[in-house]
């Protein structure tokens, strides 16, 4: 079971408050604790020291991301990607489509995965 602290998400964000809630979740039998939108490496630090269970740091939030390393380096023990690999596709489909309708080019056909590769890449 994953337990989940929005707290900052809302107005008035508190780490401390996060933690005492995370801690709550772990006592309460949580496998992994989770809190999005937490505000620098040095919060995420506090809050893996602060707790024993693993924590997923969610990446997607602009300005709030950093390297699989250095979250390792901060207690990361889980990342989940949410709905970045999602928007990534997306923003080079819409890229895709404006070169074609305003530039009428398909230059973006020079960036895109063969086939051959995404049939490699599936089979894994």
């Amino acid at each position: 079971m994953t337990a989940r602290a929005h707290t900052f998400l809302s107005p008035n964000p508190s780490l401390e408050d996060t933690i005492n809630r995370l801690q709550a979740f772990e006592r309460a039998g949580a496998d992994v604790l989770f809190a999005p939108g937490l505000p620098d490496l040095a919060a995420v630090r506090e809050v893996c020291t602060a707790v024993s269970k693993p924590f997923n740091f969610m990446v997607g939030i602009r300005g709030k991301s950093f390297t699989v390393s250095e979250l390792q380096a901060a207690g990361v023990r889980r990342i989940s990607v949410a709905t970045s690999l999602y928007r990534a596709a997306m923003t080079g489909f819409l890229d895709a489509i404006r070169e074609i309708k305003d530039m009428g080019q398909f230059g973006f056909l020079e960036r895109c995965v063969t086939m051959p590769e995404l049939n490699e890449l599936m089979q894994i």
